[in-house]
C-alpha cells in the first residue's frame, strides 16, 4: 500500500533559535524566494520559502521550544539530520554560501558518477545537502 499525494515535492519546517539569522541565510545567502509570513497558531511566525515545488518553513515559536536539537549532520545523532536541494552550479552555490560567511560542513565531493554533492551549515547548525546531478 502507497500514499496519495496532492503535489510531487514536500515541506520541512525548521525551528529556529536565532529568526533573524536564520532569514538572512535563508533568503539572502541561500537565495531562496519568500513566499509568505503567516502568524503560527498558539503564537509564532512561519516564513514559507520556496524551493521547486518544495516549501522550507522557518518558523518562530513564541513562547520559544523549551529544548534544542543537537546540531551537526549524521554522525552527531539520530532523528532529521538534513535535507536537499537539487542545484544545476553546485560550486557557484558553494561559493554564494561561503563567501556570504557560512560553514561549509563538508566540501563538494562526487558521490557516484555525475553525482556531486556538498553540505552547509545554517545558522542554527542544520546541515543543507546541495546535490548536482551532471
Amino acid at each position: 500500500m502507497h500514499i496519495k499525494t496532492q503535489k510531487n515535492s514536500i515541506d520541512i519546517g525548521i525551528i529556529a533559535k536565532d529568526i533573524d539569522a536564520m532569514l538572512i541565510f535563508y533568503r539572502d545567502a541561500l537565495g531562496l524566494d519568500l513566499e509568505a509570513t503567516i502568524p503560527m497558531p498558539g503564537g509564532g511566525t512561519m516564513h514559507r520559502f520556496k524551493v521547486g515545488d518544495s516549501v522550507i518553513k522557518v518558523i518562530q515559536l513564541d513562547p520559544p521550544p523549551t529544548s534544542e536539537a543537537k546540531p551537526g549532520g549524521i554522525r552527531t545523532a539520530s532523528g532529521y539530520r538534513y535535507w536537499t536541494i537539487h542545484v544545476p552550479d553546485l560550486e557557484g552555490v558553494v561559493r554564494q554560501v561561503t563567501e556570504a560567511g557560512y560553514k561549509l560542513a563538508a566540501p563538494i565531493r562526487t558521490i557516484r558518477e555525475g553525482v556531486s554533492i556538498a553540505f552547509i551549515e545554517d545558522p542554527d547548525g542544520n546541515w543543507v545537502e546541495l546535490l548536482e546531478n551532471s
